[in-house]
């Protein structure tokens, strides 16, 4: 094929050709580079560094795209490829200049349409669809066709988008996610048949400068239980987030679905189920996947990659997490993230409520992952704001825990599960909540438990009696698993109480006692919060770990975003319209941390924020 391309053309190839094989050198060297604390600047050269190489690769793949790999004697066109890879076309907002250049003509339409018409006409099509699957699978087409369109539309209208592309909506698409599968390449599903060869399926991603990997196994999606395979659902939508709320280039990220068997036996014995169809692996065959699987991640994206894991199921959960954490850039969502969101929440309502943390008396109901992770970040910020003059036992005194079996207490704590026994308390023991609520008289009431409608009225007004403002987190997802909803919440309590919730609800209007008429907008804990500003200020440092004190300092800096306005109306969260801004502010106090901390790979730049800045995608100016 090069015989019949001009001299010139076939000399300019040769170079690329020989260019593509530097490359992986290239890289390796900037890893390097960026990896060494003594050089100064190190972070920002290996950015630029890493940059360069992404352009040239992106020079390499149209000159090879100039010879084509077709077949039957028929070259493959380099202005029909690159319609076809989402994550470079920008379709029809291609100027006639770039038509020329990448060989589009007589393959778009002759109008240029630019990238925020083709937003609203996009969003007129989603608002058409009556339900919110259709929604969603509506958005997944864009993805599959344009992610600049995409992306755009997830940043331009965050409020109305975040829900349709996670939760609630979410919870559904994994349910249904072996009848919507695309047939798209979005992600590596790698399954127990793949031990021994995890690193050539991490090899077979076209993207080489993978820096974010949201990983599951499926097991305890949202409050839905065990979904196997369907459960890449999820890593899809919390790095949609990663690149619509933190910017982090949807090239450089990458969703995992560890396939481990599952033990949903309707879902395994479906025709249509694409999952290992056998029960799920208890054996050491699990941990032989985790293993290779993390250690694959760093021999080929390097050791800075960062892993997070996602809805894995209470006994895995905390050892993976305790195995890994101090091996990897690595951090549990559900656990950690889940916590710093809801601890940013109550750091927050001391504004409403003048009650410090220190002084509440918290009741959870549910004690798994999200509970205790909540928990221990509380006890260490409780620990924190007394200036080390409370020890972490006496933060934990009044911080109580119910599960399946009633109160956690001491008299079971030769029974419970490791996580749970820094909340066995002595004290009496019930069975029911609101018996616990009338024995304890809790000022704060936090729902994980995934039990819908848990937060009875008598509990509420129970609450509403016990404390002059009351604070209420009904923090399950998705909505049918939420412990009360907000109105339920504010009805019950005569609009006293402080609310936030895991799903999102509407504002509510009421009436109060007085007969005046007040607004109410729930506040959502969503975890969105949290790891895109932790995930875009780990990438910033070069991590290479992440402990609870990135978390505690990510949920600090969140409290204070909330502003006036949004207190005012009685939420704890910062408007999702700002969302992007936080997760900026967030990545610069913790890659700040990361460096003080001594967990940075590189040295820090002289302007944090415009580095952090300066690496985060945006596709309006892509």
């Amino acid at each position: 094929k090069m015989r019949s391309l001009p001299q010139g053309l076939a000399s300019v190839l040769v170079v690329g050709l020989l260019f593509s094989l530097a490359l992986p050198q290239l890289e390796a060297k900037s890893e390097d580079a960026a990896l060494d604390d003594g050089e100064k600047g190190a972070c920002v050269t290996g950015q630029k560094t890493m940059g360069m190489i992404q352009k040239s690769r992106k020079m390499v793949s149209g000159l090879l795209a100039l010879v084509g790999k077709g077949s039957g004697g028929h070259q493959d066109t380099s202005g029909y490829f690159h319609l076809r890879q989402s994550a470079a076309s920008q379709s029809l907002a291609s100027s006639p200049e770039k038509r020329g250049q990448l060989k589009l003509r007589g393959l778009l339409p002759a109008g240029v349409v630019p990238l925020d018409v083709q937003v609203e006409t996009a969003m007129e099509q989603v608002r058409a669809k009556d339900k919110d699957i259709d929604k969603y699978s509506l958005l997944q087409t864009y993805q599959d066709g344009s992610e600049a369109l995409y992306y755009s539309m997830l940043m331009k209208h965050t409020r109305e988008c975040m829900p349709l592309v996670y939760t609630p909506t979410v919870g559904q698409a994994c349910t249904d996610w072996h009848k919507i599968y695309r047939h798209t390449p979005r992600g590596l599903y790698i399954s127990l048949n793949d031990l021994g060869h995890v690193k050539e399926a991490l090899e077979n991603w076209p993207e080489k400068n993978v820096q974010c990997i949201v990983v599951t196994d499926g097991e305890r999606i949202l409050g839905l239980g065990d979904l196997g395979s369907n459960g890449m659902g999820i890593p899809v939508g919390k790095l949609a987030l990663y690149t619509a709320c933190g910017g982090i280039p949807p090239q450089a990220c990458l969703p995992v679905q560890l396939d481990t068997g599952t033990n949903n036996e309707a879902l395994r014995e479906h025709p249509a189920y694409f999952g290992l169809k056998q029960p799920r692996e208890r054996g050491p065959d699990y941990d032989a996947l985790i293993k290779e699987f993390m250690t694959s991640v760093q021999d080929v994206y390097g050791r800075s990659t960062l892993v997070q894991f996602e809805d894995f199921g209470n006994q895995n959960a905390f050892r993976i997490l305790e195995e890994y954490q101090d091996k990897a850039t690595c951090f549990n969502d559900d656990i950690q993230g889940t916590a710093a969101v809801a601890l940013a929440g109550l750091i927050a309502s001391e504004k409403m409520t003048s009650i410090p943390l220190s002084e509440h008396t918290v009741l959870f109901y549910g004690a798994g992952e999200a509970g205790a992770g909540i928990a221990d970040l509380m006890a260490a910020r409780i620990v924190e704001e007394s200036k080390n003059t409370l020890s972490l036992q006496e933060a934990r005194s009044k911080i109580f825990m119910m599960d399946s079996k009633g109160l956690v207490t001491a008299q079971r704590a030769d029974k419970l599960a490791h996580h749970k026994v820094p909340y066995a308390h002595k004290t009496e023991d019930c069975k029911t909540l609101e018996e616990c609520v009338d024995r304890l008289k809790p000022s704060v009431l936090i729902g994980v438990a995934a039990v819908g409608q848990a937060f009875t009225k008598p509990i509420l007004v129970k609450m509403k009696e016990l404390n002059k403002v009351p604070v209420i987190f009904a923090l399950s997802n998705p909505t049918s698993k939420a412990e009360c909803t907000a109105q339920e919440a504010y009805e019950a309590t005569d609009g006293t109480c402080v609310f936030a919730s895991g799903s999102p609800f509407d504002d509510v209007t009421m009436t109060l006692p007085d007969g005046t008429s007040k607004m109410f907008r729930p506040g959502q804990g969503n975890n969105a919060y949290i790891f895109p500003g932790l995930g875009l200020g780990a990438l910033a440092a070069k991590a290479t770990k992440i402990d609870d004190s990135c978390l505690l300092v990510a949920a600090n800096t969140l409290a204070e975003e909330v502003d006036a306005e949004s207190m005012e109306l009685g939420s704890l969260y910062p408007p999702l319209s700002r969302l992007r801004d936080v997760s900026v502010t967030i990545a610069v106090k913790v890659a700040q941390h990361l460096h003080t901390k001594g967990y940075a790979g590189c040295s820090a730049p002289a302007d944090l924020e415009a580095h952090v800045r300066s690496i985060m995608y945006d596709p309006f100016t892509a």
